[in-house]
């Protein structure tokens, strides 16, 4: 069952099941779930390895973050044609091991000609979100940093959930070096 918003805020006051939500989404939000906004862009560089036990991602470079300091016309970056980048939400989700989430992207997204990778919330999993984002059209596209880029849902897992314990817990971007999945 999909949580409601009237069940979600009470969720963010409880447990901070989101944490740093905008106003928008605290007083105004549509849907069944929330928006939630970009803060940070990298960029891949070098090789990586996915193996049965081991794993090595390539290493993420920050290209550009949000800056609270600055105003919207300058606190933005541009997602060129062709290119991929990895980003990151301003918001922390805390999900007991009784939620799962799972994200879909906002339409302006795919109407922009950028194309939102992401994956499943699993109960247990605590941090930021990074997702894949790659610009397939022919244009630049400007995102100010804060923009709504991403709509997260929350379904009821009957019976309980097993804890997430994988190594992205926290909401790091990368490995840093190679490392045994868990």
């Amino acid at each position: 069952m999909i949580l409601g918003i009237q069940k979600l805020h009470e969720l963010v006051k409880e447990i901070k099941l989101v944490e740093n939500l905008c106003d928008r989404e605290l007083n105004n939000p549509e849907g069944a779930g929330f928006d939630l906004r970009m803060s940070e862009v990298y960029e891949l560089v070098g090789d990586g390895f996915l193996g049965v036990e081991q794993r090595d991602t390539p290493k993420s470079n920050l290209l550009a973050a949000y800056n609270p300091t600055k105003a919207e016309a300058e606190n933005y970056f541009i997602f060129e044609p062709g290119k991929y980048y990895l980003v990151k939400t301003m918001e922390k989700v805390n999900l007991p091991v009784t939620l799962f989430g799972m994200l879909f992207p906002r339409t302006t997204i795919f109407r922009s000609g950028l194309l939102l990778l992401n994956g499943n919330i699993q109960p247990g999993y605590s941090g930021e979100l990074t997702l894949g984002l790659a610009n397939l059209g022919s244009s630049r596209i400007k995102i100010s940093f804060g923009a709504r880029v991403v709509h997260i849902v929350f379904y009821e897992v009957l019976g309980e959930g097993n804890q997430y314990r994988g190594q992205w817990q926290g909401g790091r971007v990368s490995t840093s070096g190679q490392e045994v999945q868990v």
